[in-house]
C-alpha cells in the first residue's frame, strides 16, 4: 500500500479519510500538529503528504517552507481559506497541488493519484528506453530519460509539474496550447476557469528559466487562449499557410 502522511488537526476528517484511502490502496499515517507533521514528513517514509494550512504550532505554509529546504516529497495542500492568495502562496512555496475544503473524497483521491503518476514518471521503469525523448528548442534541452532540463547549458531544478508543462510546450513549439489542454494533459483533471494552479506553475517555470538564462519570456501568455513556447526567428521554417510560422524541435 502507498504510504500517505495526513497532517490535519480535524480528527474526525482524518479518521474518515484514513478509512476511505485505505479502501483504495493507501496506508495513512496522521499527525495533528504542525511541528510533528514536519518531523514525520522529513523521515522520507511517505509517497505524498496531505497538508492542511490551518494547523496548531507551525501552520501549513511554514511546514511546507521548512520541508522544501531538504525534501521534494509530493505535497497536496488542503485549505479551508477562500482567498485565492493563500492557494497561490502554497504553490509558490512548492506545493504540487492544492484542494480547497470542503472537498469530495473522490476528488482528493483523483488528485493524489495524479500527483503520484507524475512522480512515477520521473523514475522511468527498466526497459523503457524506447519511450525516452530528447527535445531541443531554441536553447532549451529536455531529456525525459534523465529528467533534466537546461537553458543555454544551465540546468534547471524543476518540479514534476513544471517538467511536464515544459515538455508539453516543447513538443508543440510555436503552437498555442489552451489552458484546458494543459490542465487535462499535465494536471490530469478537468479545466476550471477559477483554478489558478496552472497559471502559478507556469509563472514559477518562467521565473526559473529567467533566473538561469533570462529565457522566461519564451513562454508567452496568449490572452483568452493559452500558452505558447516562442522560438527565436532563426529556428522558424517556411509554412504552407501565408503569415503563419512553424517552429522546430528535435526529438530522438
Amino acid at each position: 500500500m502507498e504510504p500517505v502522511l495526513l497532517v490535519d488537526d480535524d480528527i474526525e476528517l482524518c479518521s474518515m479519510l484514513e478509512d476511505y484511502l485505505a479502501r483504495h490502496g493507501f496506508a495513512v499515517t496522521t499527525e495533528h500538529h504542525g511541528e510533528l507533521g514536519l518531523h514525520r514528513a522529513l523521515t522520507g517514509e511517505f509517497a505524498i503528504v496531505l497538508l492542511d494550512v490551518m494547523l496548531p504550532g507551525l501552520d501549513g505554509f511554514e511546514v511546507l517552507r521548512r520541508l522544501r529546504t531538504s525534501s521534494q516529497v509530493n505535497v497536496l495542500l488542503l485549505t479551508a481559506r477562500g482567498d485565492d492568495v493563500d492557494r497561490i502562496v502554497g504553490l509558490e512555496i512548492g506545493a504540487d497541488d492544492y484542494l480547497p475544503k470542503p472537498f469530495n473524497p473522490r476528488e482528493l483521491l483523483a488528485r493524489v493519484r495524479a500527483i503520484l503518476r507524475r512522480s512515477a514518471a520521473a523514475k522511468p521503469a527498466k526497459g523503457a528506453k524506447n519511450a525516452i525523448k530528447h527535445l531541443s528548442v531554441g536553447g532549451i534541452e529536455l531529456d525525459t530519460g534523465a529528467r533534466t532540463v537546461t537553458c543555454n547549458g544551465v540546468e534547471l531544478d524543476l518540479t514534476n509539474v513544471e517538467f511536464e508543462l515544459l515538455g508539453a510546450l516543447m513538443e508543440a513549439p510555436g503552437q498555442i496550447l489552451t489552458r484546458e489542454h494543459l490542465t487535462e494533459v499535465v494536471l490530469e483533471r478537468r479545466f476550471n476557469p477559477f483554478d489558478r494552479s496552472l497559471d502559478m506553475h507556469i509563472s514559477r517555470l518562467r521565473r526559473k528559466m529567467d533566473d538561469a538564462a533570462d529565457m522566461g519570456d519564451q513562454i508567452k501568455t496568449i490572452r483568452s487562449a493559452g500558452y505558447q513556447l516562442a522560438v527565436p526567428i532563426a529556428h522558424s521554417v517556411s509554412s504552407d499557410t501565408p503569415g503563419a510560422q512553424h517552429f522546430t524541435g528535435r526529438e530522438s
